[in-house]
This record gives structure tokens, sequence and C-alpha cells, in this order.
């Protein structure tokens, strides 16, 4: 993803789960994100996560806690992310051992892109690859 001036992302998928704490485990083992901040309400439930790899970042929070946001999520079917990494046999690995459900093995694309596609523990498609988009300043 491509980041502003200021070296913030400017684009962030954010994704609502069931379970927040155990969509942060998978993504953090599994998927090699780091976890920059998690807010967690008196219940536990996570109010606000935000994880970054590479220069990029994905906000999630836990379904259910009402506002705007959740409401509008409400009937939402799972969402789709392209995560760019550097090298795609690896990161297929680390997401292999830690029992992600791979949809897609590493595959070699015609348009230069190597990739493999994941679905995480509530069925969001994570996908992996080597594509890059060129953003024009």
């Amino acid at each position: 993803m491509a980041g502003t001036n200021s070296g913030r992302p400017s684009i962030c998928p954010t994704v609502l789960y069931r379970d927040a704490k155990a969509a942060i485990r998978q993504l953090t083992e599994a998927f090699g994100f780091t976890e920059l901040s998690v807010y967690e309400g008196e219940d536990g439930s996570v109010l606000h996560a935000e994880l970054v790899q590479g220069n990029g970042a994905v906000m999630l929070g836990s379904k259910g806690r009402g506002g705007v946001f959740d409401t509008a999520m409400k009937d939402a079917g799972p969402a789709g992310v392209y995560v760019v990494v550097d090298d795609v046999d690896a990161h297929h690995r680390r997401a292999v051992e830690h029992g992600a459900e791979i949809l897609m093995p590493p595959t070699d694309q015609d348009y230069g892109s190597r990739d493999y596609m994941a679905r995480d523990t509530e069925g969001n498609i994570w996908s992996f690859g080597t594509y890059a988009p060129e953003i024009q300043g």
C-alpha cells in the first residue's frame, strides 16, 4: 500500500470479527502481522486494533459493539485483502505451520506475481503475493 508523505498508509482495510482476539492471534502468528495497538473495552471486546505488515496496516475490532460502523457491517459478507510480501513461499510455510486454511498454494500468475490465498478463522480471504501496484504521485 502506498503511504502518504508522513509514512502512514493512505488505505487501511477494516474488518470486524466475532472473536477479534483470535483473529489478532492468527494474523500475527500465521500471517506475520505486527500488533501496533489494541484497545479493549471493559467487557474484553476489542474496541480497535491496528496491525501492520510492511508499510501497510489493517484495522479491526469486535462485532456487536454498536455504533455506525458496526451497524453498517452487520450483514456484510467476508472481506478480501491483498498483502504484498517479499517471500511468498516462506510466508505460506508459516501460515501452514500455524494451521491456516489454504485456498490456493503459492502459484505463479500470468501477470508476473507469485501469490497464495488463505481463509481466516471467520471466512475473510487473505491473498499474499509479490505484486505491488506502482503508484504514480
